[in-house]
Protein backbone atom coordinates (compact mmCIF):
# COMPACT_ATOMS: atom_id res chain seq x y z
CA UNK A 1 0.00 0.00 0.00
CA UNK A 2 1.31 3.52 -0.80
CA UNK A 3 1.66 6.15 1.95
CA UNK A 4 1.09 9.66 2.06
CA UNK A 5 3.22 11.68 -0.05
CA UNK A 6 2.78 14.16 3.58
CA UNK A 7 2.00 13.03 7.39
CA UNK A 8 0.58 15.87 9.69
CA UNK A 9 0.80 14.66 13.10
CA UNK A 10 -0.56 16.30 15.89
CA UNK A 11 0.82 19.83 14.88
CA UNK A 12 0.40 22.85 17.52
CA UNK A 13 1.98 26.02 17.79
CA UNK A 14 2.04 27.75 20.32
CA UNK A 15 3.51 31.51 20.83
CA UNK A 16 4.11 33.52 24.28
CA UNK A 17 2.42 36.81 24.56
CA UNK A 18 3.36 39.50 26.45
CA UNK A 19 0.86 42.04 28.36
CA UNK A 20 2.83 45.41 29.78
CA UNK A 21 -0.88 47.02 30.79
CA UNK A 22 0.15 50.04 28.70
CA UNK A 23 -0.50 50.83 24.95
CA UNK A 24 2.03 53.09 24.87
CA UNK A 25 5.86 53.21 26.46
CA UNK A 26 8.00 55.92 25.83
CA UNK A 27 11.70 55.75 26.13
CA UNK A 28 11.79 57.18 29.88
CA UNK A 29 9.38 54.89 31.26
CA UNK A 30 10.69 51.54 29.72
CA UNK A 31 14.56 52.98 31.00
CA UNK A 32 12.78 53.40 34.37
CA UNK A 33 11.19 50.23 34.17
CA UNK A 34 14.86 48.29 34.10
CA UNK A 35 15.14 48.94 37.68
CA UNK A 36 11.50 48.37 38.84
CA UNK A 37 9.61 45.01 39.35
CA UNK A 38 8.33 44.00 36.19
CA UNK A 39 4.42 43.99 36.19
CA UNK A 40 3.96 42.30 32.53
CA UNK A 41 1.86 39.12 32.41
CA UNK A 42 2.06 36.57 29.72
CA UNK A 43 -0.28 34.28 28.09
CA UNK A 44 0.29 31.17 25.62
CA UNK A 45 -1.55 31.35 22.44
CA UNK A 46 -2.20 28.51 19.88
CA UNK A 47 -2.14 29.44 16.46
CA UNK A 48 -2.03 25.83 15.61
CA UNK A 49 -3.42 22.67 18.08
CA UNK A 50 -3.32 19.34 17.17
CA UNK A 51 -3.99 19.02 13.56
CA UNK A 52 -3.82 15.44 12.11
CA UNK A 53 -4.24 15.15 8.11
CA UNK A 54 -2.92 13.01 5.49
CA UNK A 55 -2.69 14.23 1.54
CA UNK A 56 -1.75 11.39 -0.88
CA UNK A 57 0.99 11.67 -4.32
CA UNK A 58 -1.23 13.75 -6.87
CA UNK A 59 -3.74 15.33 -4.57
CA UNK A 60 -4.56 19.22 -4.98
CA UNK A 61 -5.56 20.07 -1.71
CA UNK A 62 -7.29 23.49 -0.66
CA UNK A 63 -6.81 25.09 2.88
CA UNK A 64 -9.64 27.83 3.70
CA UNK A 65 -10.75 29.70 6.77
CA UNK A 66 -11.04 33.59 8.03
CA UNK A 67 -7.60 35.22 9.17
CA UNK A 68 -6.34 33.96 12.13
CA UNK A 69 -7.45 30.29 11.84
CA UNK A 70 -3.56 29.19 11.83
CA UNK A 71 -3.31 28.90 7.54
CA UNK A 72 -0.27 31.04 6.96
CA UNK A 73 1.39 29.03 10.30
CA UNK A 74 0.61 25.49 9.18
CA UNK A 75 2.13 26.06 5.43
CA UNK A 76 5.42 27.73 7.23
CA UNK A 77 5.43 24.75 9.36
CA UNK A 78 5.24 22.72 6.52
CA UNK A 79 8.02 24.15 4.58
CA UNK A 80 9.99 24.17 7.17
CA UNK A 81 10.52 27.89 7.55
CA UNK A 82 9.58 27.66 11.76
CA UNK A 83 9.59 24.53 13.78
CA UNK A 84 6.40 23.21 15.42
CA UNK A 85 6.17 23.00 19.60
CA UNK A 86 4.57 19.76 19.43
CA UNK A 87 3.64 17.09 16.44
CA UNK A 88 5.64 16.00 13.55
CA UNK A 89 5.78 16.08 9.45
CA UNK A 90 7.00 13.35 7.23
CA UNK A 91 7.35 14.25 3.58
CA UNK A 92 7.77 11.70 0.88
CA UNK A 93 8.44 14.19 -1.53
CA UNK A 94 10.36 17.23 -2.98
CA UNK A 95 9.28 20.20 -1.83
CA UNK A 96 8.56 24.09 -3.06
CA UNK A 97 6.99 26.61 -1.43
CA UNK A 98 5.37 30.09 -2.41
CA UNK A 99 4.43 31.94 0.69
CA UNK A 100 5.56 35.22 0.50
CA UNK A 101 6.91 37.27 -2.25
CA UNK A 102 10.66 37.11 -2.68
CA UNK A 103 10.74 34.16 -0.07
CA UNK A 104 14.44 31.92 -0.64
CA UNK A 105 15.34 34.72 -3.12
CA UNK A 106 18.52 36.89 -2.59
CA UNK A 107 18.09 40.49 -2.97
CA UNK A 108 21.48 41.07 -4.08
CA UNK A 109 21.79 38.73 -6.94
CA UNK A 110 20.25 38.62 -10.50
CA UNK A 111 17.28 36.98 -11.58
CA UNK A 112 19.64 34.46 -13.26
CA UNK A 113 21.28 34.06 -9.99
CA UNK A 114 18.00 33.90 -8.00
CA UNK A 115 16.74 30.82 -10.24
CA UNK A 116 19.89 29.01 -10.27
CA UNK A 117 20.05 29.44 -6.10
CA UNK A 118 16.14 28.39 -5.68
CA UNK A 119 17.01 25.43 -8.13
CA UNK A 120 19.86 24.46 -5.86
CA UNK A 121 17.67 24.47 -3.28
CA UNK A 122 15.20 22.73 -4.55
CA UNK A 123 17.88 19.86 -5.25
CA UNK A 124 18.27 19.62 -8.77
CA UNK A 125 21.64 20.24 -11.26
CA UNK A 126 22.45 22.91 -12.77
CA UNK A 127 21.95 20.67 -15.96
CA UNK A 128 18.44 20.33 -14.78
CA UNK A 129 18.35 23.44 -14.62
CA UNK A 130 19.31 24.93 -17.58
CA UNK A 131 16.92 22.62 -19.31
CA UNK A 132 13.97 24.29 -17.99
CA UNK A 133 15.58 28.00 -17.76
CA UNK A 134 14.16 29.20 -20.94
CA UNK A 135 10.53 28.19 -19.78
CA UNK A 136 10.54 29.47 -16.50
CA UNK A 137 12.33 33.27 -17.84
CA UNK A 138 9.38 32.95 -20.56
CA UNK A 139 6.46 32.20 -18.23
CA UNK A 140 7.60 34.83 -15.74
CA UNK A 141 8.03 37.80 -18.34
CA UNK A 142 11.26 38.73 -16.66
CA UNK A 143 13.75 38.36 -19.81
CA UNK A 144 14.71 42.49 -19.88
CA UNK A 145 15.48 42.01 -16.07
CA UNK A 146 17.44 38.67 -15.80
CA UNK A 147 20.76 40.19 -15.03
CA UNK A 148 19.21 43.14 -12.93
CA UNK A 149 19.49 42.68 -8.66
CA UNK A 150 16.02 41.31 -7.10
CA UNK A 151 15.83 44.42 -5.09
CA UNK A 152 15.07 46.78 -7.71
CA UNK A 153 12.38 43.83 -9.13
CA UNK A 154 8.31 44.96 -8.37
CA UNK A 155 6.83 43.05 -5.61
CA UNK A 156 4.60 41.63 -9.10
CA UNK A 157 7.93 40.78 -10.96
CA UNK A 158 9.37 38.62 -7.78
CA UNK A 159 6.04 37.10 -7.88
CA UNK A 160 6.51 36.22 -12.04
CA UNK A 161 10.18 34.78 -11.20
CA UNK A 162 9.25 32.69 -7.75
CA UNK A 163 5.97 31.52 -8.88
CA UNK A 164 7.97 30.17 -12.17
CA UNK A 165 10.44 28.69 -10.38
CA UNK A 166 8.30 26.66 -8.16
CA UNK A 167 6.42 25.39 -10.67
CA UNK A 168 8.85 24.36 -13.39
CA UNK A 169 11.60 22.77 -11.75
CA UNK A 170 8.97 19.98 -11.20
CA UNK A 171 9.04 19.90 -6.82
CA UNK A 172 6.87 16.64 -5.82
CA UNK A 173 4.49 19.43 -3.80
CA UNK A 174 3.76 22.43 -4.01
CA UNK A 175 3.07 24.63 -0.73
CA UNK A 176 1.14 28.27 -2.27
CA UNK A 177 -0.50 30.78 0.18
CA UNK A 178 -2.52 33.58 -0.57
CA UNK A 179 1.01 35.37 -2.58
CA UNK A 180 -1.08 35.07 -5.78
CA UNK A 181 -3.02 38.04 -5.02
CA UNK A 182 0.37 40.13 -5.70
CA UNK A 183 -0.05 39.71 -9.18
CA UNK A 184 -2.81 40.89 -11.52
CA UNK A 185 -5.57 39.27 -12.93
CA UNK A 186 -4.26 38.21 -15.98
CA UNK A 187 -0.96 36.75 -14.31
CA UNK A 188 -3.51 35.08 -11.74
CA UNK A 189 -5.11 32.87 -14.25
CA UNK A 190 -2.29 32.49 -16.06
CA UNK A 191 -1.15 30.61 -12.78
CA UNK A 192 -4.04 28.69 -12.29
CA UNK A 193 -4.02 26.84 -15.13
CA UNK A 194 -0.10 26.09 -14.55
CA UNK A 195 -1.52 24.67 -11.23
CA UNK A 196 -3.88 22.77 -13.31
CA UNK A 197 -1.27 21.20 -15.69
CA UNK A 198 1.16 20.52 -12.74
CA UNK A 199 -1.63 18.43 -11.11
CA UNK A 200 -2.29 16.98 -13.87
CA UNK A 201 1.39 15.51 -13.91
CA UNK A 202 0.56 13.98 -10.40
CA UNK A 203 2.19 16.09 -8.77
CA UNK A 204 0.84 17.38 -5.04
CA UNK A 205 -0.54 20.86 -4.23
CA UNK A 206 -1.35 22.07 -1.51
CA UNK A 207 -3.39 26.02 -2.12
CA UNK A 208 -4.69 28.28 0.64
CA UNK A 209 -6.47 30.64 -0.20
CA UNK A 210 -9.61 33.28 0.17
CA UNK A 211 -10.78 32.88 -3.46
CA UNK A 212 -13.19 30.52 -3.69
CA UNK A 213 -13.54 30.80 -6.89
CA UNK A 214 -9.67 29.36 -7.46
CA UNK A 215 -10.60 26.96 -4.84
CA UNK A 216 -13.01 25.18 -6.19
CA UNK A 217 -11.15 24.96 -9.82
CA UNK A 218 -8.19 23.64 -8.24
CA UNK A 219 -8.84 21.45 -5.08
CA UNK A 220 -11.61 17.94 -5.12
CA UNK A 221 -10.82 18.42 -1.49
CA UNK A 222 -10.75 21.45 0.99
CA UNK A 223 -9.67 21.53 4.65
CA UNK A 224 -11.75 24.39 6.51
CA UNK A 225 -9.26 25.54 9.50
CA UNK A 226 -10.55 27.16 12.45
CA UNK A 227 -8.95 28.46 15.42
CA UNK A 228 -6.13 26.45 14.60
CA UNK A 229 -7.84 23.44 14.63
CA UNK A 230 -9.25 21.59 11.51
CA UNK A 231 -12.82 22.02 11.55
CA UNK A 232 -13.83 19.71 8.39
CA UNK A 233 -12.10 18.16 5.40
CA UNK A 234 -13.70 17.15 2.46
CA UNK A 235 -15.27 17.67 -0.97
CA UNK A 236 -14.70 21.61 -2.43
CA UNK A 237 -17.79 22.69 -2.87
CA UNK A 238 -19.72 21.30 -0.44
CA UNK A 239 -16.63 22.60 2.50
CA UNK A 240 -17.16 25.80 0.74
CA UNK A 241 -20.62 26.32 0.81
CA UNK A 242 -20.60 25.42 4.50
CA UNK A 243 -18.08 27.75 5.35
CA UNK A 244 -19.91 30.95 3.94
CA UNK A 245 -22.94 30.02 4.89
CA UNK A 246 -21.35 30.44 8.19
CA UNK A 247 -21.51 34.17 7.47
CA UNK A 248 -25.40 33.87 7.84
CA UNK A 249 -24.81 34.04 11.44
CA UNK A 250 -28.17 33.38 13.33
CA UNK A 251 -27.25 30.18 14.78
CA UNK A 252 -24.24 32.16 16.71
CA UNK A 253 -26.60 35.01 17.44
CA UNK A 254 -29.24 32.23 19.07
CA UNK A 255 -27.44 32.87 22.94
CA UNK A 256 -27.65 36.77 22.66
CA UNK A 257 -31.66 36.79 22.83
CA UNK A 258 -31.63 36.74 26.65
CA UNK A 259 -29.05 39.46 26.86
CA UNK A 260 -29.10 41.90 23.79
CA UNK A 261 -31.58 44.39 23.65
CA UNK A 262 -31.84 44.46 19.49
CA UNK A 263 -29.48 41.90 17.34
CA UNK A 264 -29.28 40.69 14.11
CA UNK A 265 -30.79 37.42 13.87
CA UNK A 266 -30.11 36.66 9.92
CA UNK A 267 -28.39 38.29 7.55
CA UNK A 268 -28.27 37.73 3.47
CA UNK A 269 -26.54 39.17 0.56
CA UNK A 270 -27.28 38.89 -3.71
CA UNK A 271 -24.38 40.62 -5.24
CA UNK A 272 -25.90 41.39 -8.73
CA UNK A 273 -24.75 43.94 -11.78
CA UNK A 274 -21.40 44.06 -13.33
CA UNK A 275 -18.89 46.31 -12.80
CA UNK A 276 -18.15 48.83 -12.43
CA UNK A 277 -21.57 49.03 -10.93
CA UNK A 278 -22.32 46.24 -8.81
CA UNK A 279 -25.41 46.02 -6.17
CA UNK A 280 -25.45 44.10 -2.47
CA UNK A 281 -28.44 43.24 -1.78
CA UNK A 282 -29.05 42.54 1.79
CA UNK A 283 -31.94 40.90 3.49
CA UNK A 284 -31.67 40.95 7.60
CA UNK A 285 -33.65 40.18 10.71
CA UNK A 286 -33.54 42.15 14.00
CA UNK A 287 -34.47 40.72 17.08
CA UNK A 288 -36.02 43.67 19.06
CA UNK A 289 -37.63 43.78 22.70
CA UNK A 290 -39.90 46.60 23.51
CA UNK A 291 -37.12 48.61 26.20
CA UNK A 292 -34.99 49.10 23.17
CA UNK A 293 -34.61 52.59 21.60
CA UNK A 294 -35.32 53.22 18.42
CA UNK A 295 -32.26 52.28 16.55
CA UNK A 296 -30.74 52.28 12.81
CA UNK A 297 -28.30 50.45 11.03
CA UNK A 298 -24.24 50.63 9.24
CA UNK A 299 -22.76 48.04 7.14
CA UNK A 300 -19.47 47.97 6.79
CA UNK A 301 -17.24 46.59 3.87
CA UNK A 302 -13.90 45.36 4.32
CA UNK A 303 -11.31 43.82 2.50
CA UNK A 304 -9.46 40.13 3.16
CA UNK A 305 -6.53 41.94 4.45
CA UNK A 306 -8.90 43.14 6.82
CA UNK A 307 -8.39 47.22 5.07
CA UNK A 308 -11.71 49.17 5.49
CA UNK A 309 -13.61 49.42 2.25
CA UNK A 310 -16.22 52.24 3.36
CA UNK A 311 -19.62 52.34 5.39
CA UNK A 312 -22.75 52.92 4.18
CA UNK A 313 -25.91 53.99 6.14
CA UNK A 314 -28.88 53.56 4.11
CA UNK A 315 -30.94 55.66 6.92
CA UNK A 316 -29.34 58.20 8.95
CA UNK A 317 -32.35 58.46 11.70
CA UNK A 318 -33.45 55.74 14.27
CA UNK A 319 -36.34 53.63 12.29
CA UNK A 320 -36.41 50.31 13.79
CA UNK A 321 -39.30 50.73 16.44
CA UNK A 322 -39.24 49.23 19.80
CA UNK A 323 -41.61 45.78 19.79
CA UNK A 324 -41.14 42.41 21.03
CA UNK A 325 -40.23 39.99 18.23
CA UNK A 326 -38.54 40.23 14.90
CA UNK A 327 -38.47 43.14 12.45
CA UNK A 328 -37.10 42.05 8.81
CA UNK A 329 -35.85 44.50 6.45
CA UNK A 330 -33.79 44.86 2.70
CA UNK A 331 -31.35 47.50 1.93
CA UNK A 332 -29.20 48.01 -1.56
CA UNK A 333 -25.88 49.38 -1.39
CA UNK A 334 -23.90 50.79 -5.02
CA UNK A 335 -20.62 49.64 -4.62
CA UNK A 336 -17.67 51.91 -6.29
CA UNK A 337 -15.32 49.91 -8.94
CA UNK A 338 -13.73 47.70 -6.69
CA UNK A 339 -10.59 45.75 -8.16
CA UNK A 340 -10.72 41.94 -7.98
CA UNK A 341 -10.94 40.16 -4.43
CA UNK A 342 -12.58 39.05 -1.76
CA UNK A 343 -14.75 40.91 0.44
CA UNK A 344 -16.72 40.73 3.97
CA UNK A 345 -19.41 43.13 5.16
CA UNK A 346 -20.00 43.69 8.41
CA UNK A 347 -22.99 44.57 10.22
CA UNK A 348 -23.78 47.08 13.32
CA UNK A 349 -26.76 48.31 14.83
CA UNK A 350 -27.63 51.10 17.48
CA UNK A 351 -29.53 54.25 18.84
CA UNK A 352 -26.99 56.98 18.14
CA UNK A 353 -23.59 56.91 17.14
CA UNK A 354 -21.59 56.83 20.36
CA UNK A 355 -23.73 53.12 21.59
CA UNK A 356 -23.74 49.83 19.84
CA UNK A 357 -26.31 47.24 20.39
CA UNK A 358 -24.97 44.86 18.11
CA UNK A 359 -22.01 44.40 15.65
CA UNK A 360 -20.80 41.74 13.80
CA UNK A 361 -17.73 41.81 11.94
CA UNK A 362 -16.96 40.36 8.50
CA UNK A 363 -20.07 38.13 8.87
CA UNK A 364 -20.34 37.98 5.14
CA UNK A 365 -18.52 37.23 2.26
CA UNK A 366 -18.85 38.02 -1.60
CA UNK A 367 -16.34 38.38 -3.85
CA UNK A 368 -15.21 40.35 -7.51
CA UNK A 369 -13.96 38.88 -10.06
CA UNK A 370 -13.88 41.04 -12.87
CA UNK A 371 -11.89 44.61 -13.44
CA UNK A 372 -13.47 47.91 -12.71
CA UNK A 373 -11.74 48.73 -16.29
CA UNK A 374 -13.51 47.11 -19.21
CA UNK A 375 -11.67 45.78 -21.95
CA UNK A 376 -8.28 47.36 -20.35
CA UNK A 377 -5.55 44.82 -18.68
CA UNK A 378 -5.01 46.79 -15.46
CA UNK A 379 -2.50 46.22 -13.23
CA UNK A 380 -4.62 45.65 -9.58
CA UNK A 381 -2.31 45.73 -6.87
CA UNK A 382 -3.35 46.09 -3.60
CA UNK A 383 -0.63 48.67 -2.17
CA UNK A 384 -2.67 51.32 -4.27
CA UNK A 385 -5.99 51.00 -2.48
CA UNK A 386 -9.32 48.48 -3.34
CA UNK A 387 -11.05 51.01 -5.50
CA UNK A 388 -10.17 52.47 -8.79
CA UNK A 389 -12.00 55.69 -9.79
CA UNK A 390 -12.99 56.40 -13.12
CA UNK A 391 -11.16 58.65 -14.83
CA UNK A 392 -10.49 60.42 -18.30
CA UNK A 393 -9.04 63.05 -20.41
CA UNK A 394 -11.35 65.62 -20.90
CA UNK A 395 -8.98 68.12 -22.76
CA UNK A 396 -5.98 66.66 -24.68
CA UNK A 397 -3.72 69.07 -25.80
CA UNK A 398 -1.13 68.61 -28.56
Amino acid sequence: MTKPILEINNISKKFRIQHNGQAYVSMREAIASVFKRSTSTSEDFYALKDVSFNVERGECIGIIGKNGAGKSTLLKILSRITPPTTGNIISRGRMASLLEVGTGFHPELTGRENVYLNGSILGMSNKEIRTKFDEIIDFSGTEKFLDTPLKFYSSGMQLRLAFSVAAFLEPEIMVIDEVLAVGDAEFQKKCIGKMEDVNRDGRTILFVSHDMNAVKRLCKETILLKNGTVAARGDTGEIISNYLKSGNIAAQWEQKAQIATPHFSKISIVLSGHQPMHTVKIHFSISCKSDMLPAFVAFDISNRMGAMVGQAIPVLEPFIKPANGEQEYSAEIDLPGLIPDDYYLGAWIGPHYNETYDWQRDCVEFSITESPQQNRTYPHAQTLGPVVPPSRIVDLKN
